[in-house]
């Protein structure tokens, strides 16, 4: 019998998951999974061919953004990742070859001076690609540290000329349960949706990634567009971007939708803030066994501290 033994960093999913959804979803995966599986499900995306944006890569450094630990080995970033379209376990390499990511459209709406449809690899060589060392801290007390390759999101907004009435920013993942099944589960609040303020998104620190250690982003990393904040928890950071919408109200974000008590609009890191259900003080470093003080704004509040002065009444740090 094989036994797999979770490892020093891991967190069970019962603990991780919202208490009320873990324990809903046990009851119907056992209806649901015969459904599941039967559906027609497309063959691996191996046709897609080379990235024609391979030769952005790698994108030059930015020197500004340094580490206080060493890069996170690839090959473990590439098999731990949180990837709910295509299941809840950490595994989700396999499942998510299953997503073409070109051709791929980028939908730009709402409170802009002209909605468009722009395809990935236009929108890429529109904007200036860099590489920065971020540290990325999850919710589920585990952390690492990652050379992304993208363009801020700053140079995004100036590209889509948002109205002055717009006062969000709001990013939605691809809706595609034939390619994963994980939508197919229907307590979840699909699309994957989060969001950001405008001055939020227009200061220095959130990128668009589209690469990751050199070279374009793998699937189960995000591609082909994924949103990076590294001052917040990971949760914020929504992967394969297909819609990006300019708005005035404050979207209800996916994990705010599920359990607003436990994982709120703002997610910013904050060691003296626990989870509900655990505490935040401290950090696993992803593939060591050394646990980390936790940072305040994961150690980039010189950078956004200013961004929230004046919401002291906000619940900023879940």
């Amino acid at each position: 019998m094989l036994i797999k033994r979770r490892a020093g960093w891991e967190m069970p999913e019962s603990q991780a998951t919202p208490e009320a959804l873990f324990m809903n979803r046990r009851g119907l995966l056992g209806a649901g999974a015969g459904l599941i599986a039967s559906a027609a499900l497309p063959k691996l995306a191996a046709a897609q061919g080379a990235d024609p944006t391979l030769d952005l890569y790698p994108a030059k450094k930015n020197t500004a953004y340094t580490l206080d630990r060493p890069v996170t080995d690839e090959d473990l970033a590439a098999n731990y990742n949180n990837f709910y379209e295509f299941g809840t376990s950490k595994d989700v390499v396999s499942a998510s070859k299953r997503l073409a990511t070109r051709p791929w459209m980028i939908a730009i709406d709402g409170m802009v001076e002209k909605p468009m449809e722009i395809g990935i690899d236009d929108l890429i060589r529109k904007m200036t690609l860099e590489e920065r060392l971020y540290r990325f801290r999850c919710v589920e007390t585990w952390s690492m540290a990652v050379p992304w390759t993208g363009f801020t999101v700053k140079s995004l907004v100036e590209f889509a000329k948002p109205l002055s009435s717009a006062k969000y920013v709001k990013f939605e993942t691809f809706m595609n349960p034939k390619v994963a099944p994980g939508q197919s589960q229907r307590w979840y609040p699909w699309p994957y949706t989060e969001g950001l303020t405008i001055a939020e998104a227009t200061s220095d620190l959130p990128l668009m990634v589209t690469g990751i250690y050199g070279k374009p982003t793998p699937p189960q990393h995000g591609a082909p567009l994924r949103l990076i904040t590294p001052w917040k928890y990971g949760f914020k950071s929504v992967k394969s971007i297909s819609k990006i919408s300019f708005v005035a109200e404050r979207p209800k974000t996916f994990w705010e939708g599920l359990q607003a008590s436990e994982y709120g609009f703002w997610a910013n890191v904050n060691p003296e803030v626990p989870h509900p259900r655990w505490s935040q003080a401290s950090e696993q470093v992803l593939g060591t066994r050394e646990r980390r003080p936790t940072l305040l704004f994961n150690g980039y509040a010189e950078q956004v501290a200013g961004l929230y002065k004046g919401l002291e009444g906000e619940r900023l740090f879940v």
